[in-house]
């Protein structure tokens, strides 16, 4: 183009977009979302009477962390002093008695990341509504599902060998541990994961550690196909690290894996875990073997509100990535009143994002395990929330809503094939077979059911499944 031609075609962009010919940016409605940036912040735990004197030095201290945990009524009592009224731990102990599927077991970091500011705030807490819930919490007419079981994805029924799921094609689930630095209430393994409580004796790993990563080795070597191993439990923070780091080490020996990823709420829940100096020495070794064998490596944390997205979160993820892992990734599960609105979701996701260096990955239907109907919401909720929530994110940071359906997988929301609104089921079909298929004609033809929460459904629906007894 000409400098005259290109003059004459920058007047007429100039003419066209005046703004005398614009709309007036006053007159415009408000965005649905307005994103605003917040600087992290690491909430004061002086605030609590237990921890007045703790100091910036302990707080930072994994041991210091995990001797601090609340594991019941009376050293929560301890931490929260009379800022939370005698109703609140009355309320507690009836969920423990009568509803808890698991055990009570909350870092000081996560405790610290809770509202205190009064008895009122400390219930509606979306931290607290996971971590430590209460039995007014619970759905009072359906507090499960009919279709609610302990093991609700069926992974031991796919276990291989002990601990290792085979569901998919090229993945599998590495079990290596049944404990966690921290238990949430919501966990899908509650079948195994921590102490046993008063409705759930927990379910138990009979292999010794070298005995079970023996044979889980052993699997994956005369298993080529499989190509991607998450290392979970538990919680792979909980696995002392010279075993870890042995068993991922036999990991990248294998030449048919591609993809290794650790499973491990502690990023959040406990990143001082991942801040002492012995593991990042030693996560800097697998990254730099994986980064010789062209291997991935990533880590997989588990953060469902922003609160719990603080400064110390964002250094353990940042250090992680300096020394060589290749992503950072958060799977948190979608739960009403934790994080089931637009706005909580983004929020979440811009601060794992733009300041923690986490990338947004999934976000699951919360699964069907018992007493967990409060928590969970229907797909077509999710579906909602998946469509308010596009536009805003980068495209690459954008999570993906998710039902992990029994006998299936992870598929995305709008994925559904058949979906009864009234009765709240929907089925799902699938293009794989399990582990325990591979001799069933007619897995890859059938529909497979999910459920939503009952308390969703309109008046029919409830009458239905009233009726069903």
């Amino acid at each position: 183009m000409t400098p005259q031609r290109r003059r004459g075609a920058e007047m007429t962009a100039t003419q066209e977009f005046s703004p005398a010919d614009t709309t007036d940016t006053t007159e415009v409605a408000d965005q649905p979302y307005a994103y605003r940036r917040t600087e992290l912040t690491e909430p004061d735990w002086r605030r609590f009477p237990g921890w007045r004197e703790v100091t910036e030095a302990q707080w930072r201290d994994a041991q210091w962390q995990r001797v601090h945990c609340v594991r019941n009524i009376k050293q929560l009592r301890a931490v929260l002093g009379d800022l939370v009224a005698e109703r609140f731990y009355d309320d507690l102990a009836a969920d423990q008695r009568e509803l808890a599927t698991m055990s009570m077991l909350v870092p000081p970091q996560m405790l610290n990341t809770m509202s205190v500011d009064s008895t009122e705030a400390f219930y509606a807490d979306p931290v607290r509504r996971y971590m430590l819930p209460v039995r007014s919490d619970r759905d009072p007419e359906w507090p499960s599902h009919p279709h609610s079981a302990r093991d609700s994805l069926h992974e031991a029924e796919m276990w291989v060998v002990e601990g290792l799921t085979h569901r998919y094609p090229t993945k599998v689930l590495a079990e290596l541990i049944s404990t966690c630095p921290q238990y949430c209430g919501h966990c899908t393994r509650m079948d195994l994961v921590g102490n046993s409580t008063e409705q759930v004796v927990k379910h138990k790993l009979d292999l010794k550690p070298v005995d079970r990563q023996d044979a889980m080795i052993g699997y994956l070597r005369r298993t080529p196909g499989v190509r991607d191993v998450v290392v979970s439990g538990g919680d792979v923070a909980n696995v002392p690290w010279h075993q870890l780091e042995s068993f991922l080490m036999r990991l990248l020996d294998i030449e048919t894996v591609r993809d290794i990823r650790l499973a491990t709420k502690a990023l959040a829940g406990l990143p001082q875990h991942w801040l002492q100096p012995k593991i990042v020495e030693g996560l800097e070794r697998l990254a730099g073997t994986a980064r010789r064998r062209g291997v991935n490596l990533a880590i997989h944390t588990h953060v469902n509100h922003v609160q719990s997205v603080t400064p110390l979160v964002a250094e353990a993820a940042r250090t992680a990535l300096e020394v060589g892992v290749r992503d950072v990734r958060n799977q948190g599960v979608l739960m009403r009143g934790v994080n089931a609105t637009p706005a909580a979701l983004l929020d979440l996701c811009f601060a794992l994002q733009g300041e923690a260096n986490i990338l947004p990955y999934y976000f699951y239907l919360c699964d069907m395990i018992p007493n967990a109907e409060h928590w969970r919401l229907a797909v077509w909720e999710a579906q909602e929330l998946q469509h308010a929530i596009m536009g805003y994110l980068p495209g690459y940071a954008t999570p993906r809503i998710v039902c992990d359906v029994p006998y299936v997988g992870k598929r995305w929301v709008h994925q559904v094939a058949e979906y009864d609104r009234e009765r709240g089921i929907s089925y799902w079909t699938k293009n794989y077979r399990t582990g325990i298929e591979h001799a069933d004609p007619d897995a890859l033809r059938r529909r497979y059911p999910f459920y939503d929460p009952i308390p969703t459904l309109p008046e029919e629906g409830r009458t239905w499944w009233a009726a069903q007894g």
